[in-house]
């Protein structure tokens, strides 16, 4: 799987422009490196309701064992993560059988904190997302659409969940409606993404997990409770997503880095 990773970022190098350079060709040293996970502690770790706590438990230490080891307890969707397209369909590949290429993806991101701000069940629509291409452009084929609601500033708070007095968590996400003309126009192809720094692509108000359910069809994945997504680009940017592959996964918890050019 490294082969083809490394495989897909020479060939993003290889396909960028506007370089200093006399070829026009991005190198490494064109891009900087943000990192969008967040850092996984049992103190602050927000674990969505239902899910296996996550745990820390030190195994070794250097002064007693001579090196030191801890003991990782955790559900495979637990903070900042990816999930695989048969997290929800028993027909679509698990976390092993995706290609390398499905974890590195050019990204645009939607900003829709205004909107998450006054309705925290926001549900970003078809026009929200034309609105978003007439400012910069056609969303790319097979690309990773990311949604900067806000909620990455609630992260390791009750306020993340959201609860109402009722237990209702409320959190915004993608429109039923906005992901299928994602996908009926090839903007969400064969391979692409959606990613949000909530819990969830769709708003917490979908119990039936309609959106992801249409989105984990082909070799589509998700990335969910992103982090630091005011340094993410509108566009321009590619994202690489790691993290365990375990056999027949549901996805792992993630680290997902962004190549932003620097100019």
């Amino acid at each position: 799987m490294l082969a083809g990773v490394a495989t897909a970022v020479g060939g993003m190098i290889a396909a960028g422009g506007g370089s200093a350079s006399a070829s026009g060709r991005l190198g490494l040293s064109d891009y900087r490196l943000v990192n969008l996970a967040h850092v996984n502690d049992p103190e602050r770790t927000n674990v969505y309701p239902g899910d296996p706590a996550f745990t820390l438990t030190t195994v070794t230490t250097v002064p007693e064992h001579g090196f030191y080891l801890q003991y990782v307890q955790q559900g495979e969707h637990t903070g900042t993560h990816w999930g695989a397209p048969a997290h929800f369909n028993d027909d679509q590949p698990y976390a092993d059988e995706l290609d390398a290429e499905d974890l590195f993806l050019a990204a645009v991101k939607i900003d829709v904190r205004e909107q998450a701000a006054r309705n925290a069940d926001y549900e970003v629509s078809v026009a929200d997302l034309q609105r978003w291409e007439k400012q910069y452009g056609r969303i790319p084929n097979e690309a990773a659409v990311v949604l900067w609601t806000g909620w990455q500033d609630r992260w390791g708070t009750p306020a993340f969940f959201n609860f109402d007095a009722d237990g209702q968590m409320h959190q915004p996400g993608f429109s039923l409606e906005a992901v299928q003309w994602l996908v009926d126009t090839g903007r969400l192809g064969r391979r692409g993404a959606l990613g949000t720094d909530t819990f969830s692509p769709e708003s917490a108000s979908d119990a039936e997990y309609r959106v992801s359910k249409l989105l984990y069809r082909e070799h589509r994945i998700s990335l969910e409770i992103l982090a630091n997504l005011d340094r993410l680009p509108p566009t321009g940017a590619h994202i690489l997503v790691g993290g365990t592959v375990n056999r027949r996964g549901s996805g792992s918890p993630a680290s997902v880095y962004a190549f932003v050019p620097k100019r």
